[in-house]
């Protein structure tokens, strides 16, 4: 093989694989980045091993107490916040109380939950107040992660089991006829924003699907909200199963196969 530059061929080779790793980096993913709140310093050391042994995810901090959370999901901004709803069993604030508290704080980030013991009403309060997902200590390492991944692509994380139990214990339903009523207000393009909420995309990718902007994907899910009754993604996503706007998906007690 000819050397057409002045470099020597080894050099040569050492640029382009240079260049190749350089390729590489910058096309990958940009890594989640994730909170982890719980008051034990071995367990969140545990947390932090598995979640970072995934390249495409990045733990930007850890918090033992409400106060330090706050304090680093204001100034950090993750992308989820990973948080044990037995945190602060015996203090003023407990892990079901700060979910709604870090929403509000950082209402960019999304929450994710972790407890011991799951119950239909333990389900429903995660989700009221602003959670997006709710996974058993007892779960596999790959379930974790997999709700990492679903609830930062703005896809809500409960099992059909759960979903099931939200839909019959949404707030007291009117009429069926009054309920359709409301459904035949939405337009055609309304009820495509409704699907793809349903499956998890966020604003800017309905925008890129719809071929439509961001802005007009915002007007869009007001007039929705407005319309159905409904304060927030999850409650949306809620109804859309209830009234069979979407498809509800498998059951995710285990991780996808993807």
């Amino acid at each position: 093989m000819l050397n057409h530059f002045n470099y020597p061929l080894s050099g040569l080779i050492a640029l382009v694989r240079s260049l190749q790793i350089a390729k590489r980096v910058m096309s990958a993913k940009k890594p989640i980045r994730i909170l982890l709140i719980d008051e034990h310093t071995i367990v969140r050391a545990g947390y932090r091993l598995l979640i970072e042994a995934q390249p495409e995810m990045h733990v930007i901090g850890e918090a033992a107490g409400p106060a330090e959370a706050l304090d680093i999901a204001g100034s950090e901004a993750p992308d989820v916040i990973v948080l044990d709803l037995d945190f602060g069993v015996n203090g003023a604030m407990t892990g079901m109380d700060l979910i709604q508290t870090l929403v509000a704080a950082c209402p960019g980030a999304r929450v994710l939950a972790l407890h011991g013991c799951s119950t239909p009403e333990l389900a429903e309060g995660v989700a009221r107040r602003g959670a997006m997902g709710l996974v058993s200590k007892n779960d596999s390492v790959q379930t974790l992660i997999k709700a990492i991944e679903k609830v930062n692509s703005g896809e809500a994380w409960f099992d059909r089991s759960t979903l099931g139990s939200l839909l019959s214990r949404t707030s007291v339903k009117p009429e069926e006829e009054a309920e359709d009523a409301r459904v035949a207000t939405l337009t055609a393009r309304e009820r495509g924003v409704v699907t793809l909420i349903a499956e998890g995309l966020k604003n800017k990718q309905i925008a890129e699907r719809l071929f439509i902007g961001e802005t007009t994907v915002t007007h869009h899910l007001s007039s929705i909200f407005r319309k159905l009754g409904v304060s927030d993604r999850l409650e949306l996503v809620i109804y859309a199963f209830g009234q069979h706007l979407a498809r509800m998906p498998l059951s995710r007690n285990k991780p996808d196969s993807d």
